[in-house]
């Protein structure tokens, strides 16, 4: 199965379960990994046929900018839906969401899913 890569998508947005953390955005990095077959795309190359990364990208930073979770995880889980309902080609993703501030002693805290399509309830 083919891969798209998003890489260290630098975002910002509200999320944490501390007082402090529901009133100023704090840095995000998100990792996305779409599988599916991107023949079509490759072979025809049209825009149409492909799993368009820009679009996507925009669709997660606007998705962070104006939602508010507590935890990751579930940012994790509204991100994969996200990419199912943007990206019909998918068939298999996998989202990292980091906290780079979240503890002092650490370089960044996260979590990582992987979800397919047959699995999530939003996908069509």
């Amino acid at each position: 199965m083919d891969k798209i890569l998003i890489r260290d998508l630098q975002v910002e947005g509200i999320i944490g379960i501390h007082p402090e953390e529901r009133v100023q955005k704090q840095p995000l990095l998100i990792n996305l990994v779409l599988y599916g077959d991107t023949r079509p795309a490759g072979q025809s190359d049209n825009i149409d046929l492909a799993m368009n990364y820009q679009a996507l990208s925009e669709a997660v930073i606007a998705h962070v900018a104006t939602g508010a979770p507590l935890l990751v995880e579930r940012l994790a889980e509204e991100i994969a839906d996200l990419l199912f309902r943007l990206a019909p080609l998918a068939q298999k993703v996998r989202v990292r969401v980091e906290k780079p501030a979240a503890l002092a002693y650490t370089r960044t805290v996260g979590v990582e899913i992987i979800r397919r399509r047959q699995d999530v309830a939003t996908s069509p």
